[in-house]
């Protein structure tokens, strides 16, 4: 049994929260090097590098990628070995989160009741917390910052078996066309397949902050990946929505057991950014 402090937990949240707003990641900012390389349009190209620029502005200065700082979105792979001392876990992920968006002057974007009084709760709390028990003495925290822009493009359909692969097609690309440029192309697109609808949303969710030079394990997934993002960079809505070949990075698919009679599909939509941050305790 592994012992960690409540203490250490808050500590590594407000570091992830810091750096996942402040530093684009090694695989985003490869994927934009590659899509700058193979983007035709001469204003796409631009558009390609206005973005590592701001990219470059912000972690030298220290200040967000986007003023869009986003709900925190935390994925915590809790090893069965662990007992966390000192307190309760999400209380720690959630103190966390309000340190790290207070100290580090980030945009609060948390409203407490989301119909009527929508008051901001002052401190970006609380997260959005995804807790799944595995095997081992480790805990792995993944930290994704998710904005309005692209988060409010994301879709939910439930089709029926017989839609097969090419309903499940028409999702992502209907969902991407209807985004156009309010999401911020080029895009990363987690798309989940099965389960129920809750379950579906976060499989997507799940794909949508993968490391983008990964894959799925799975070659008929893997393959309909890459077909995937050939259609959605067939489109031409291109950097920005102003035209070209990458409209997106990368397509991830991430899927689960279904109900004989259905088949459950989400589109979660990420911007350029694709912020993520991952420490491991």
């Amino acid at each position: 049994m592994k012992e960690i402090h409540v203490d250490t937990v808050a500590q590594a949240v407000r570091d992830l929260c810091l750096r996942a707003c402040r530093i684009l990641p090694d695989d985003v900012a490869q994927a934009l090097q590659r899509g700058a390389r193979e983007e035709e349009s001469p204003v796409g190209r631009e558009i390609f590098a206005l973005l590592a620029e701001n990219a470059r502005i912000a972690a030298e200065d220290e200040t967000p990628i986007c003023q869009d700082t986003g709900l925190a979105v935390v994925f915590a792979d809790v090893g069965q070995d662990v007992h966390f001392v000192g307190g309760g876990f999400e209380d720690a992920v959630n103190e966390g989160v309000r340190r790290g968006y207070t100290e580090g002057y980030l945009r609060k974007s948390c409203v407490a009741e989301p119909l009527f009084e929508r008051r901001n709760t002052g401190d970006n709390t609380p997260a959005v917390l995804h807790v799944r028990l595995v095997p081992g003495d480790s805990l792995r925290l993944r930290l994704a910052p998710k904005g309005a822009g692209s988060e409010n493009k994301s879709v939910v359909k439930m089709l029926v078996p017989a839609d097969g692969i090419e309903g499940v097609r028409k999702v992502v690309l209907d969902a991407v066309c209807a985004a156009g440029p309010g999401a911020c192309p080029p895009l990363v697109i987690g798309v989940g397949l099965g389960g129920t609808m809750e379950l579906a949303a976060l499989c997507a969710k799940r794909a949508a902050v993968r490391d983008l030079d990964s894959r799925n394990p799975d070659p008929r997934y893997a393959a309909f990946e890459d077909e995937l993002l050939e259609a959605v960079n067939a489109t031409g809505i291109g950097p920005q929505g102003l035209g070209g070949r990458i409209t997106a990075l990368k397509v991830h698919v991430e899927w689960v057991p279904a109900h004989i009679a259905g088949l459950p599909v989400a589109v979660n939509i990420n911007c350029h950014a694709a912020r993520h941050a991952e420490i491991v305790l």
